[in-house]
């Protein structure tokens, strides 16, 4: 008699199940940039379309940011536990140690595993394959991921190019284990790098190759750089051949996507990257308008102002693409799951500069 028969088994994947962002309370518009740059509202709006940014209060780090990120990224997944915390920074509050084990402590997750990730820009999509790693080899069943920086430690408040552009916040989302077929199912990456590109994004000094070299660094090394002309046409470039590679991999095509989410550059790059994938604007999800580039944080931002001002729905196809510092790139594919609560990240209660 034969054996009866089976459903074939679900292939094991990382579920999107929790997420939330979270902004510091001082909000720098572009006219009290102009202050003290030589520039003006309009400039700035032209070359980058960025009208506001947040910025850290003095003495608080990139671990503040990321705690208040994922207390309510957990309580937006209702749960209190995860196995693993993965934070993605440029800014970590130290060189060493990682920021991550303090962030879990303080979020009452002693003991669970925890370690940064640092791929500047594109730290978060790094970030998701690594959760997904995680939970597809059984290691964890839940993962909190959080992308947070605080620029405004590290640009040149002086330096007209870059102090524009980047603002401070974090994004946190909570993955559990489930199955490839349900929605919010994280998969279909693609990761890659270019390591002969490093000086185009970079902080000279402070690591071990300036430390170990005889003469004492200049000063402006300390700071972030950025040549931003070729970093545009790299981040074009990149992010389109990147996000059309993880099409690919899911035997999908741009007009199956209902919104891109880039990373948050500046509305320049967003705009070409869509135009090149073929997309009407009406699908690509921004707020850099209001946030800046706030690095690692900024597509898990831009995730929860877009859900929590209803834009993304649940069953709609969702496509994340990043470029940054490294050279690094990256790409996912996802279904957007039903999420019980997001809180706004524009709701801290704070006060803005004029």
């Amino acid at each position: 008699m034969p054996a009866p028969a089976t459903a074939p088994p679900r292939d094991r994947a990382a579920i999107l199940c929790g997420l939330a962002g979270w902004l510091p309370p001082r909000v720098v518009t572009n006219q009290k940039l102009s202050q003290r740059l030589d520039t003006t509202d309009t400039w700035i709006r032209s070359r980058t379309g960025i009208s506001r940014r947040h910025f850290a209060e003095p003495g608080q780090a990139t671990s503040d940011l990321a705690a208040e990120a994922g207390r309510r990224a957990l309580r937006s997944a209702g749960v209190d536990t995860v196995d693993a915390v993965v934070v993605a920074t440029t800014t970590p509050d130290r060189s060493c140690p990682a920021t991550a084990p303090l962030v879990a402590d303080r979020l009452g997750l002693t003991g669970a595993a925890a370690f940064d990730i640092s791929a500047v820009c594109t730290g978060f999509v790094y970030g998701l394959a690594t959760a997904a790693g995680l939970i597809a080899a059984r290691v964890a069943e839940r993962v909190l991921l959080i992308g947070a920086d605080t620029y405004s430690t590290i640009v040149d408040p002086d330096d007209r190019t870059n102090a524009i552009i980047f603002g401070d916040g974090a994004g946190a989302v909570v993955l559990r284990a489930g199955h490839a077929d349900e929605p919010g199912a994280v998969g279909h990456f693609d990761l890659g790098s270019d390591g002969a590109g490093e000086e185009l994004i970079m902080v000279a000094a402070g690591g071990s190759r300036q430390r170990s070299a005889s003469a004492p660094a200049a000063a402006q090394d300390h700071y972030f750089s950025m040549r931003g002309k070729e970093v545009f046409r790299h981040a074009v470039t990149r992010m389109t051949a990147s996000a059309r590679t993880t099409l690919t991999l899911a035997d999908s095509k741009a007009d199956d996507i209902d919104h891109l989410v880039p990373h948050q550059a500046n509305l320049r790059i967003l705009r070409a990257v869509a135009e090149d994938l073929g997309l009407p604007p009406q699908r690509l999800v921004t707020n850099v308008e209001s946030v800046g580039n706030t690095g690692a944080a900024s597509i898990p931002l831009a995730l929860a102002d877009a859900a929590a001002k209803h834009t993304i729905h649940a069953g709609e196809r969702v496509l994340l693409t990043a470029f940054g510092g490294g050279l690094t790139w990256g790409s996912c594919l996802l279904t957007w799951p039903a999420l019980t609560r997001i809180d706004h990240p524009h709701d801290t209660g704070g006060t803005q500069e004029p």
